[in-house]
């Protein structure tokens, strides 16, 4: 079952970083606004206690709540980062690679987590194969750049994130101590509206309301990507939020090392999408790719297979 839940999670969550690059590239452009639209509302998710449960954490638990909640805001931030300065389809790989590392270790040192040699094995393929879809060779890279140091940040933090989590779904029912780990993302918000790059944001709107209504014809679709930013975040984030609860879900009934070591799964959903969405729609999304660099990720996706099957049988 946890299986099952996690591939759908994982799928969903594939969508929302195809969406993710499209926004970062076309309506918002800094990574530190998106951190604060991607997060202020996560205040909210103590708004679902009535319908699903409230419980009171421990003193101590609620402080690893509030590391649980940092470390996966700042984990988007960083990531954010990354995606601004490389590919998706590279730079989540790498990223996926880093988190099941820093998982396995943190997983195996405080929740004592231990896998059957054949699931060792699979982590080990699902790793190897995130690391070759990392491969990047563009116009505007070639090899490893800071987007992929950016990338590192964010995998380290997503994996505190996640091993902090299991370890309250291991004292509280599911949904309180998820809610509680939700909620505590939104203090990353608070963080974003300290920075200069948010002053110039609120400032520019600002001043935009001020000024008279822009002209019908804009070039090179411009006004076009601006019309649709708003819908396409509201759903990238709807998509985002779903994965993140199915992926949470399936770590708590299952080990949190094989469900993040899974995200070979979502890696191979992310390459043949932007792969379809480059080829039948380059004026929406497109990313370079170079023959080698497609054969190689075809030979990652099927070390993603095969390593993924290892966790199952």
């Amino acid at each position: 079952l946890w299986f099952l839940i996690a591939l759908i999670g994982y799928l969903l969550l594939a969508i929302a970083f195809v969406l993710d690059k499209f926004i970062l590239t076309e309506s918002v452009n800094s990574p530190v606004v998106y951190t604060f639209y991607s997060t202020i509302f996560m205040f909210g998710a103590v708004l679902l206690f009535p319908f699903l449960g409230f419980a009171w954490l421990a003193p101590v638990d609620m402080v690893l709540a509030m590391v649980s909640g940092l470390a996966f805001g700042f984990g988007l931030w960083t990531i954010y980062i990354a995606l601004s300065r490389g590919e998706s389809s590279h730079i989540q790989p790498f990223n996926g690679a880093v988190i099941v590392i820093a998982t396995f270790i943190l997983a195996a040192a405080f929740l004592d987590e231990s896998l059957t040699t054949a699931q060792q094995i699979g982590v080990g393929i699902l790793v190897f194969a995130s690391f070759l879809l990392s491969f990047e060779k563009t116009r505007n890279n070639t090899g490893f750049h800071s987007g992929f140091i950016w990338a590192t940040y964010s995998g380290a933090l997503f994996a505190i994130s996640h091993v902090s989590a299991k370890y309250l779904y291991t004292l509280y029912e599911f949904w309180p101590a998820f809610i509680w780990t939700r909620a505590t993302t939104g203090f990353v918000a608070i963080v974003c509206l300290l920075t200069p790059a948010m002053w110039k944001h609120f400032n520019k709107k600002k001043k935009k309301t001020k000024k008279s209504k822009p002209k019908a014809n804009h070039p090179k679709g411009g006004k076009k990507a601006k019309t649709y930013a708003i819908p396409i975040i509201i759903f990238n984030k709807i998509f985002a939020m779903s994965a993140v609860v199915l992926i949470q879900y399936a770590a708590a009934i299952g080990s949190v090392t094989l469900v993040t070591a899974l995200a070979g799964l979502q890696y191979a959903f992310l390459f043949i999408l932007i792969l379809l969405l480059t080829k039948f729609t380059p004026k929406l999304f497109k990313e370079y790719f170079t023959k080698q660099e497609v054969l190689l990720e075809w030979v990652a996706i099927i070390l993603v297979v095969l390593g993924s099957v290892l966790f199952v049988f």
